[in-house]
């Protein structure tokens, strides 16, 4: 569990068997280049964040190495390292996330993309898009929540979500003008998320949404969907 929720695992010593290597000064290919590490060159893989491992070389220099770079890297006895799948410590230890969802919006069809960054192993924030298809209506919301995972160490683990946005609706047949058509909205939901293999998830959740109309009769809706999503 530990381990899961710190997410840094140690490594072992390795021997750079491609020309060379790049430390990024951070786990991505934005991040500056800083140092190059030569074939022959020793080096030490301190932890792992998804594709790119921080490691440690001789002269003591700490950069960032995707793992692509790695793949012929060899051990100490000269056979070659096999690197380590993709696991759960990974997805405790991700920072960003998306996924869609598809489910009930108060009886229309609703498709939701999200993308989502963790700030803390238990928090993170999440914006979404969201079309809901209804017999008399079409909807368009865009939502931004903050997230809160109860257990990040537990495959399975369930959440609470808090958030507010807007909502535009498109009547598909008006008898009468339609003069309200952009509300905004509150929610609060609960749900549940498994982490599956790799880099994949399954989250299923309820929300409660309060869309908050012109008029004195504020609309209340309940939502279902179930999806699954990818972090890196």
């Amino acid at each position: 569990a530990g381990q899961a929720a710190g997410a840094e695992r140690e490594y072992r010593e390795v021997t750079i068997a491609d020309p060379y290597i790049e430390l990024h000064t951070g786990p991505g290919r934005g991040f500056p280049v800083f140092f190059v590490a030569e074939r022959g060159d020793q080096i030490e893989l301190v932890k792992r964040r998804t594709e790119w491992f921080k490691v440690r070389v001789a002269r003591g220099e700490e950069g960032w190495v995707h793992f692509e770079q790695l793949q012929t890297t060899l051990n100490p006895d000269g056979e070659e390292f096999d690197l380590p799948a993709l696991g759960f410590s990974d997805y405790a230890a991700r920072r960003w996330e998306v996924g869609a969802l598809y489910g009930d919006y108060g009886g229309a069809n609703i498709i939701t993309a999200y993308a989502s960054r963790s700030f803390t192993p238990n928090l993170s924030g999440e914006v979404s898009v969201s079309e809901a298809l209804g017999r008399f209506s079409d909807s368009t919301m865009a939502t931004v929540d903050i997230v809160h995972l109860m257990y990040p160490d537990w495959r399975a683990s369930p959440y609470f979500t808090l958030g507010a946005g807007v909502i535009n609706t498109e009547p598909k047949a008006t008898l009468v003008a339609t003069v309200d058509r952009t509300d905004s909205l509150a929610q609060a939901g609960a749900g549940v998320r498994v982490y599956l293999t790799r880099r994949f998830v399954f989250r299923a959740e309820y929300k409660a949404h309060v869309v908050f109309t012109s008029r004195d009769d504020n609309e209340e809706v309940r939502e279902w969907k179930a999806g699954f999503s990818f972090f890196f």
